[in-house]
């Protein structure tokens, strides 16, 4: 854990990862773009600041893990992963390719840092609920982390783990939600929607309801690192000791850090234009990242 690492230099980071984002999959010509990019700044918070990992060791016992529940975003964990030392940068360039460690979504056989595979949407909470389940059966400290979409939240398997985790007293386990509000298709927007289509869990008072089951629920702001860290830091303070396992409702933009693509449902994926890229390469400021 790297709990010295600043807002700035965070921010700075995901201004990277967003870089790489974009860039990898313009490069590749496939892949996803809203969801890593309304997830960046919640998993570089997590990768340098929070969990109990490392680079040089992705296998070691102790490790917290982390699970990309909705893994059609795996472009945002291979930047993040990259940035943290996982492997090199230069291999995003290989993203999607047959023969390349980096998949369309995360292989755990084959890609560095990735614990779990994932793509068929709503099984992450389930086998984090199991890993953190067989955790507390065999002594081990560590804390499981897992990230879902909000559109994968309309699937049953979750549900039947919201209702399962607290009566085995999973306070090991953290769920992130990245509410952002918009599916890749939709229901036609209202003036009540955030964006440019609707998203029908956006309308449901999640906390009440994971409250509701006997879950620790908080809602925050997805982008804002101060309230991103305080709550990854109750999180943990709570784990061991709460008895229950924790929510973290975060609500966020799809698309976020790219004017282009930002609050469009019809950035779910695609790939930019030579104009685009260059406007996203101006907006990110990446000489950071070169």
């Amino acid at each position: 854990m790297t709990d010295n690492t600043s807002t700035e230099e965070l921010a700075g980071i995901a201004r990277q990862a967003r870089w790489h984002i974009i860039d990898t999959v313009t490069s590749s010509k496939a892949g996803h773009i809203g969801g890593p990019l309304s997830a960046t700044d919640l998993m570089v918070t997590l990768y340098f600041r929070q969990l109990n990992i490392d680079p040089e060791n992705p296998q070691k016992e102790d490790r917290d893990r982390f699970i990309l529940s909705k893994g059609h975003s795996a472009i945002g964990l291979y930047s993040v992963l990259a940035l943290r030392g996982f492997f090199p940068v230069e291999e995003l360039a290989t993203f999607d390719h047959g023969d390349s460690r980096l998949q369309g979504h995360p292989d755990m056989k084959i890609t560095p840092g990735v614990d779990v595979s994932t793509g068929s949407l709503g099984q992450g909470l389930s086998v984090g609920a199991g890993i953190a389940l067989a955790a507390k059966k065999q002594g081990k400290d560590f804390h499981t982390w897992v990230l879902t979409g909000d559109g994968e939240m309309e699937e049953g398997m979750i549900w039947e783990t919201v209702l399962s985790a607290p009566r085995y007293g999973l306070d090991n386990l953290t769920l992130i939600v990245d509410l952002n509000g918009l599916q890749q298709y939709g229901w036609e927007g209202t003036e009540s929607d955030r964006f440019d289509r609707s998203e029908p869990l956006g309308h449901v008072d999640l906390e009440k309801v994971f409250t509701g089951f006997g879950w620790n629920a908080v809602t925050i702001d997805g982008h804002d690192y101060d309230q991103i860290i305080e709550q990854f830091d109750a999180a943990e303070a709570a784990r061991g000791v709460a008895g229950k396992p924790t929510v973290i409702i975060a609500r966020t933009t799809k698309g976020n850090g790219i004017s282009f693509t930002a609050g469009t449902y019809k950035w779910h994926n695609g790939v930019a234009t030579p104009e685009q890229l260059e406007t996203a390469r101006t907006e990110l400021l990446t000489e950071e990242a070169k």
